[in-house]
């Protein structure tokens, strides 16, 4: 179980720093920090009529397509994907660094949904005359655009635009609760090597997941690197003072002990004050990294840990 969480939260990472990154890749910032930059999703080729054997390698998409009523049409999935658990009796076809190409081809898909950032396996797969929606993460919008793209593609679209409308009323419903509230300056922490403060990575000012913190009333600390993902060092963090500590974990929560060491590794940030009052929270759960429609939940849960005294 250990293993797989690892595994998910290097997928988040690598999403983060390949799907997002431009040709020139990662650099140095003036913080000593490195990032990534950011673009917005290519759209899906043209062809008539909704796609019925739908190929999935990216599982937020495949938890879109769940959700707007097109998983029936959906033949096999990528190593990583496990929600909705319809998913789990579908055939495997790789993922964003090992895709299979002829498992892909040999189940006779119409659609298939590929990472921005795989354009051989795009080009082998438009050679083959089969559509493909070549995906990149981005902010709010562009979720929500994808899944209405998806919907039509599929042949959805009543359903898509229904879903759209509740994503957008459940981060609505989170954004007028806490407006008004003090926005605590807060680190949004997407990985980190277990029980050590080395290899973190933390959302930077944008994408998603700054979206949400900012609906969720908080202030990013890294909001001016208009990056969707950041490795800070040590002094940067403590240079940065966050008030508040957030972790997101794709994985299940572990036992006591084990969720413990790994709070304790913040102490070697003691001058940080989100470390001297407590304020490291470390939050699991696969949705709150899953950019699709289950983004209104992410938006409340870290709301309740902004600002617990209006959930109460």
């Amino acid at each position: 179980m250990a293993a797989r969480q690892a595994k998910l939260i290097r997928l988040v990472i690598v999403v983060l720093l390949l799907c997002g990154a431009t040709a020139s890749g990662c650099g140095a910032n003036h913080l000593g920090s490195r990032a990534v930059s950011y673009q917005t999703a290519p759209r899906p080729t043209s062809s008539s009529g909704p796609a019925r054997r739908v190929v999935s390698l990216v599982p937020n998409v495949t938890e879109m397509l769940f959700a707007v009523g097109a998983g029936s049409q959906v033949v096999g999935v990528s190593s990583y994907d496990d929600f909705p658990p319809d998913t789990k009796a579908l055939p495997r076809v790789g993922a964003l660094l090992d895709p299979d190409t002829e498992r892909i081809l040999s189940l006779r898909p119409d659609l298939v949904i590929v990472y921005g950032s795989q354009s051989e396996l795009e080009g082998q797969i438009t050679r083959a005359g089969i559509r493909v929606y070549p995906y990149r993460h981005g902010g709010i919008d562009s979720i929500l655009q994808a899944i209405g793209e998806l919907a039509r593609l599929t042949g959805h679209p009543a359903e898509g635009d229904r879903v759209v409308r509740q994503v957008r009323s459940q981060l609505d419903a989170v954004g007028m609760r806490v407006l008004g509230q003090r926005r605590p300056r807060t680190m949004l922490v997407i990985g980190r090597d277990a029980g050590a403060l080395r290899g973190v990575y933390v959302s930077g000012g944008i994408g998603f997941l700054h979206e949400l913190l900012d609906i969720a009333g908080g202030d990013d600390v890294f909001g001016d690197i208009k990056r969707e993902g950041v490795q800070p060092s040590n002094e940067t963090m403590i240079v940065r003072a966050p008030e508040v500590i957030i972790e997101l974990h794709p994985g299940e929560q572990p036992a006591a002990d084990a969720l413990q060491k790994e709070r304790v590794a913040w102490n070697l940030l003691a001058s940080v004050p989100a470390v001297r009052t407590g304020r490291v929270h470390l939050l699991y759960g696969g949705y709150l990294v899953a950019a699709g429609p289950r983004i209104g939940r992410a938006a409340e849960a870290l709301a309740r840990v902004l600002h617990p005294d209006i959930f109460k």
